[in-house]
C-alpha cells in the first residue's frame, strides 16, 4: 500500500520544516498532518530546577532535590533506574559526563529507590574505554548500599527499529538501544552544557536522540547507525526530533550538569565555561530550554529543540516554565562561544536551495497521450 502524502510527513518529520520560517505568533499553532504521540504532549507548564555553587557533585544532588516530587512519583512503579551518560569522546574529560555527575545522581537515588541502577551508554568509541579512563568502575564501590552496574549498550546489542530520513530524503531506519525504550527502566539522562557544530547546541534531549544508536563493537562486521542520524544540517535535525518522539515516552528525569560546559568545537573539540550550574527537570524539552538561556543561545537556531517544542514533547517557551532551585538564570548566564561552522548550522531554517532547480518541472503540466 502506497503511503498518503500526510502519513509520509507523520513518518518522516519533514513537514516540520515548511513552519521554520513562519513569524513568532503563528509558530505555536498545530502543524498541519503532524501530531503528538498521544498520551505523552505537554502543553503547560513545565518546572525545571536550576541550581548553582562551587560543589559539581553537591549541585546535581541538589537540582534534582528541588524536583523531588515529580522524579519520586515517576519512580514508584519502575523496577529499575537506567543513567545515561554523555560520553561522545571515550578520552577528552571535557567531553564527557563527569563521574561526580553521577555521584550527585546516586547519591540523590540512594535513600528514595532501592532497585537495581544501571549506568548504560553506547559511545561514538568504545564505551569500555570510556568506563575506565572516566573513573566509572569506582562509583559502584563507593554506593555499597546500591546496586549499581556498568553496560556497553554496544555490546548488549539489543535493539528497537526507529525511522529516519536518509541523504536522498528517502525514509529508512537505525537500531535505537532497547534498554532506553524499556517501559520497567526509569531513565536519566545525564547531560552537560555543550556547543555543537551540527545542531548548535547538545544538552539532554540530544544525549538521549545521538547515544541511542547503536554501533558495531570489536571483532564484529563494521556498522554504525550513529552518522545515519545527522547525514546534513536538515536530516539532522528532523532525525534527532524522530528519534526523540520514539524515546520520549520513556524519558525519567533530564540532569544537565554545567560546572564546567563546553564552548566553541563541541561537542569534542571546545573549550571550558565555568558555569558551575546544574539544571535538572522531568520536561527534558523544558530543561534544555533553560540550558540554551544560560549559554545565551538563540533558542529558534535549535531545530530539533524547536520542533519537539511544536509537536508537544515538551515545553519550549520560557514563559510557560516555572524555574526553581533559588537561582535566577540571569546570575549565571554566559555567552558561549558557538562552532566555527554556526553559518552553515543555521541553513536548515532557509529554504532547501541545494535542491537542483529542475525539480520545479516535476510540477508542471504534462501530455501523456500517445
Amino acid at each position: 500500500m502506497s503511503l498518503s502524502r500526510r502519513r509520509f510527513f507523520q513518518l518522516a518529520g519533514t513537514g516540520l520544516l515548511l513552519q521554520s520560517q513562519l513569524p513568532r505568533s503563528l509558530k505555536a499553532q498545530a502543524i498541519p498532518g503532524v501530531s503528538a504521540p498521544a498520551g505523552h504532549a505537554i502543553s503547560g507548564s513545565s518546572k525545571v530546577a536550576l541550581v548553582h555553587g562551587d560543589n559539581r557533585r553537591r549541585n546535581v544532588r541538589q537540582a534534582l532535590e528541588a524536583i523531588d516530587d515529580q522524579i519520586k512519583a515517576g519512580l514508584r512503579h519502575k523496577k529499575y533506574v537506567v543513567i545515561k551518560p554523555n560520553n561522545v569522546s571515550t578520552t577528552n574529560q571535557l567531553a564527557a559526563t563527569h563521574v561526580d555527575a553521577l555521584n550527585g545522581i546516586l547519591d540523590y537515588l540512594e535513600p528514595r529507590f532501592r532497585g537495581p541502577v544501571i549506568i548504560a551508554e553506547s559511545s561514538a568509541g568504545d564505551t569500555l574505554e570510556g568506563f575506565d579512563n572516566f573513573k566509572y568502575k569506582h562509583v559502584a564501590s563507593e554506593h555499597r548500599s546500591q546496586t549499581v552496574s556498568l553496560l556497553d549498550l554496544n555490546r548488549e546489542g539489543k535493539y528497537e527499529l526507529s525511522p529516519i530520513i536518509d541523504s536522498n530524503l528517502h525514509v529508512a531506519s537505525v537500531r535505537l538501544a532497547a534498554r532506553l525504550l524499556d517501559p520497567d527502566a526509569y531513565v536519566i539522562s545525564s547531560a552537560m552544557l555543550k556547543t555543537h557544530d551540527l545542531v548548535v547546541a547538545t544538552l539532554s534531549v540530544k544525549n538521549m536522540a545521538m547515544g541511542a544508536p547503536l554501533h558495531s563493537v570489536p571483532g564484529e562486521a563494521i556498522w554504525n547507525d550513529k552518522p545515519k542520524v545527522h547525514p546534513d544540517v536538515r536530516q539532522g535535525n528532523c532525525n534527532m526530533l524522530l528519534n526523540a518522539q520514539k524515546l520520549q515516552p520513556n524519558w525519567g528525569v533530564a540532569l544537565i550538569d554545567g560546572f564546567e560546559g563546553m564552548e566553541g568545537n563541541g561537542p569534542s573539540h571546545g573549550t571550558p565555561v565555568a558555569s558551575r550550574l546544574a539544571i535538572a527537570s522531568t520536561d527534558f524539552v523544558a530543561a534544555d530550554r533553560v540550558a540554551l538561556e544560560t549559554m545565551s543561545i538563540n533558542p529558534d537556531w535549535v531545530g530539533y529543540l524547536t520542533f519537539a517544542g511544536r509537536l508537544g514533547l515538551g515545553q519550549y517557551d520560557l514563559q510557560k516554565i516555572d524555574l526553581v532551585g533559588g537561582t535566577a538564570i540571569a546570575s549565571v548566564q554566559k555567552k558561549y562561544r558557538l562552532s566555527d561552522h554556526i553559518q552553515r548550522e543555521l541553513q536548515w531554517m532557509g529554504p532547501i536551495a541545494e535542491l537542483p532547480r529542475n525539480l520545479s518541472s516535476l510540477h508542471q503540466p504534462h501530455n501523456f497521450g500517445g
